[in-house]
């Protein structure tokens, strides 16, 4: 508590720390007609130093607040068609009416120049055409060159560091979270501006009610009516390779349709395409605990932690039809269908070094996996958003048929694992809004039901000594058998008062959930390893959320109050448990805007959270070859006290965007893990029951910044993060610390009309301390240095090239890959001929270091051998 007091008065004094002037007025013809449009800034006096400004609105009216110690300062208004006005005027709280004249220049040449960044009210427009480089092909290459947006690798859009929490087309949400099928395929020539819509509220009739302190994206094009899309057809060697992408498009204001087939044994992961990214689908597949859990697994390697074309091996195929149509009286039909086969192999060794406060035991593994995916999902939406209604129901199913095989050299040993990780899911979700007086009710309701049957072989059988008396045997099978039922109902009320706005909503959650586990050996059935458990988990809660906002403040209270009964049997094993907790979980932000530039932000919370099914079972479960755990405990409790402080600064005129986030979090449990790790490097997992605490704190900051006059884009940011917590080593309580610190750096630079260079660095350091015990500091670099030649307007050559660093147990390890592209772009046909020769000097393995709690991962992965592949790319 005494760090949130700290926290909220240091947000005090920067605020306070800001001397404030109000400047405003009104602007008018010399015929009283209000003028719109115009820009009014405040300057430091006979300077072109802005302090801060506005634009006067449809009523002629500007508003500005003055953060400066000057005693005077300088205002400029400038309007198309009307004489420039400067004045010094007054450091002080003052009403302004101007009066502009008209003036008429004539010019004999005229050459505009639009700035690539404009803001109105809450939306920036960023310039396509300012960004795209000729090497681009799709929005989301374009999207990476934009300062204070941040495209991540796996697709996800960040502005100002946040997720952003829609992704429309001209207004319409064709995708819903999966918005990377657009983004990768959408080409950016159709496309004349993308708009970052600020502080978006997604319900329409929540607008002004509800605030959000959450971005959107939405796609301009350039024309109303757009058929589009890309075909890629590809073709190559070592070994024989294939790549293909037809992707049509058609957006209109009435329909909207996405179809695509992909498919590629590249290293091309398409599959991501269909991931859901934004932030709200996420926190609801937490809540409801529905989304496809792996129980049991085989021994993978740890992956590359650079471009998936550099090692992934793969043979897929995607199709998908996205289908949006708007009804009569404002409803909207959209249909989402996809289908994805995917086979994927990988090859390497493993060396993990387990530290325990016994002494050093390690393992080293040589692997070769088979991942098979199979993945089947549909999403038919019904949705209303208006300004005085609001319907949505979405009636979703989804069906995975994945197998796994892993085949694992260790010492002299050759050990099999095959699994079956089956999936499948049916569930609707309602949502609407709806007036009744003055306030808003809302009704909401989710119903699922999910099953997760899984089997597990391993050949030759592991952990004798506790599944067979000892004896050797020759084949353990461990079945898992997940049947779950969910529901989550609400009704709620939105009440607008002066600035307040009340929203009490009551609800109730259920679920239903039964587990069943066996170990088979080859020898017999082992009875006394079966888990029956049934699950009953239920939820009464009553949230009032309380916002307060007034011209650059937004406050926000949530004051949830729920009821938990859990209530968890296991017949045959005549075990049970009962828990029954009443919590008051309080939140609390808040938001000041200091200037049209600057705000900040910071947060308090306190929570609780109570175990799933998978974190509480009587008996043993083989969830790996050398994992076998069982949880004999109460249910997990934690109790989790939060706080972060965000400073936010903004500038589109000066195309400056910069941020810093702190973060901390206190956890309690009320359960000890004792991890025993065996000489042959097999772990088992039990619970015990003994309070402990983990504390966690992390930092960052980012800036980014787009200078026009030399066309380059900078970016720079770095990540700190610290944690410490106790567990138990093979019977001793031990106490873990894990620091991690990055830094990254990325330049982009027009040298000339001709040649475009690209750096981008990235600096890694890891490390851990057990007890007193501080082991090696893994040092990790990630260097990328591009050059972008462009001898003719439709000839482009890329050279890419990448170096990566780690020390390892004993030694350093250097990795360079470069590739090279030539494109030659038939104009009149609007063709691309691309050839490209990929991992040019052949760099056969990747050697790398991961540090987990009490262990170091050494791994190397077998990449992807040296390529040349051959494009045909056209717009459709």
């Amino acid at each position: 508590m005494k760090q949130v007091l700290i926290l909220l008065l240091l947000c005090y004094f920067s605020i306070n720390g800001f001397a404030q002037t109000k400047i405003s007025g009104t602007l008018s013809t010399e015929k009283s007609q209000l003028i719109s449009g115009a820009s009014v800034t405040i300057t430091e006096l006979n300077t072109d130093n802005i302090i801060n400004y506005d634009i006067s609105d449809n009523k002629g009216f500007f508003s500005i607040l003055v953060s400066s110690k000057h005693q005077q300062i300088q205002l400029n208004i400038r309007s198309m068609g009307f004489k420039t006005v400067t004045k010094i005027i007054e450091n002080k709280t003052q009403t302004l009416n101007f009066v502009l004249e008209g003036e008429i220049t004539e010019l004999k040449e005229v050459v505009v120049k639009n700035n690539p960044i404009t803001k109105r009210g809450d939306t920036i427009n960023y310039s396509v055409s300012a960004f795209s480089k000729q090497e681009d092909r799709t929005i989301a290459d374009v999207l990476k060159n934009m300062p204070g947006i941040e495209v991540l690798s796996n697709g996800k859009i960040l502005y100002q560091g946040k997720p952003i929490n829609k992704y429309y087309i001209e207004g319409l949400d064709l995708l819903e979270g999966k918005y990377n099928l657009a983004n990768k395929n959408l080409p950016y020539k159709t496309v004349s501006k993308v708009q970052v819509l600020e502080n978006h509220q997604p319900i329409k009739m929540l607008d002004s009610l509800v605030y959000s302190d959450q971005a959107a994206i939405n796609i301009k094009l350039k024309k109303s009516y757009t058929f589009t899309g890309q075909a890629d057809i590809g073709s190559g060697l070592s070994p024989l390779l294939w790549d293909a992408n037809i992707t049509p498009m058609l957006f209109s204001k009435k329909k909207q349709i996405l179809s695509s087939y992909q498919t590629n044994n590249t290293g091309n992961n398409v599959a991501s395409q269909l991931k859901t990214l934004t932030i709200e689908d996420l926190l609801e597949q937490f809540e409801r605990n529905d989304k496809k859990q792996d129980w049991l697994s085989i021994q993978k390697l740890q992956t590359p932690n650079f471009s998936e074309k550099r090692w992934l091996n793969n043979n897929v195929h995607l199709i998908t039809t996205n289908y949006l149509q708007k009804l009569k009286n404002d409803y909207e039909l959209r249909l989402n269908v996809s289908y994805i086969n995917d086979y994927q192999q990988q090859k390497g060794f493993t060396n993990t070094q387990f530290f325990t406060a016994n002494g050093t035991i390690n393992l080293f593994e040589q692997k070769y996996n088979q991942l098979y995916t199979n993945t089947l999902e549909t999403n038919l939406t019904l949705q209303k958003n208006t300004d005085k209604n609001f319907f949505k129901n979405s009636l979703q199913f989804q069906r995975f048929w994945d197998a796994q095989q892993g085949n694992i050299q260790l010492n002299n040993d050759n050990i099999n694992q095959n699994l079956s990780n089956n999936y499948f899911k049916l569930s609707n979700n309602f949502k609407t809004l709806f007036s009744i007086g003055k306030q808003i009710t809302s009704l909401k309701s989710y119903i699922g039901f999910n099953k997760v049957p899984q089997s597990l072989a391993v050949n030759p059988g592991q952990f004798s000594n506790l599944l067979n008396n000892g004896n050797a045997y020759e084949k353990g099978i461990q079945n898992v058998n997940l049947n779950t039922f969910y529901t989550n109902n609400s009704l709620g009320f939105t009440k607008g008062w002066k600035r307040f706005t009340f929203n009490p909503k009551v609800g109730f959650q259920f679920e239903k959930q039964n587990l069943e586990s066996v170990i088979f050996t080859s020898e017999n059935t082992t009875k006394n390893f079966e888990n029956n458990l049934d699950w009953t988990r239920s939820k009464v809660y009553f949230n009032l959320q309380t916002q307060y906002k007034k011209d650059k403040w937004r406050m926000k209270l949530t004051t949830p109050i729920n009821f938990y009964n859990y209530q968890l049997e296991d017949k045959p094993l005549q075990r049970n448990q009962n828990l029954n907790r009443l919590t008051f979980e309080p939140h609390f932000s808040l938001n000041y805007d200091i200037t049209n530039f600057w705000s900040i932000a910071s947060s308090a919370s306190f929570g609780n959270q109570f175990g799933t099914i998978n974190q509480v079972y009587y008996n043993y479960i083989l969830k790996n070859y050398r994992n076998i755990q069982r949880i004999n405990a109460p249910l997990p409790e934690k109790q989790t006290i939060s706080y972060s402080a965000f400073i936010r600064y903004r500038n589109p005129i000066k195309a400056l965007f910069l941020n810093l986030v702190y973060s901390n979090a206190s956890t309690n449990n009320n359960l000890l893990y004792n991890t025993k790790v065996l000489n042959n490097g097999a772990i088992e997992l039990k619970a015990i029951e003994r309070d402990n605490k983990r504390q966690s704190h992390s930092f960052s900051t980012k800036v980014s910044k787009y200078i026009s006059s030399i066309n380059t884009n900078i970016t720079m940011s770095t990540n700190y993060s610290l944690q410490y917590f106790q567990q138990i080593l093979n019977s001793e309580t031990t106490d873990i610390s894990n620091q991690n610190w990055s830094f990254n750096g990325k330049v982009d630079i027009d040298i000339t009309d001709w040649l475009n260079t690209e750096l981008t660095s990235t600096f890694q350091f890891s490390n851990n301390q057990i007890q007193e015990q501080k082991n090696q500091t893994v040092t990790q670099q990630f260097h990328k240095f591009n050059v972008n030649i462009y001898p003719k307007e439709n000839k482009y050559i890329g050279l890419k090239t990448e170096y990566v660093k780690n020390n390892l147990f004993s030694e350093n390890t250097k990795n360079f890959f470069a590739d090279l592209m030539y494109r030659y772009t038939w104009k009149k046909k609007n063709i691309d001929f691309e050839l490209q020769w990929n991992n040019i000097f052949n760099t056969e393995n990747y050697r790398t270091v991961n540090i987990n709690n009490f262990s170091y991962l050494e791994s190397n992965f077998i990449l992807r051998p040296r390529q040349i592949l051959f494009n045909i790319r056209f717009s459709l």
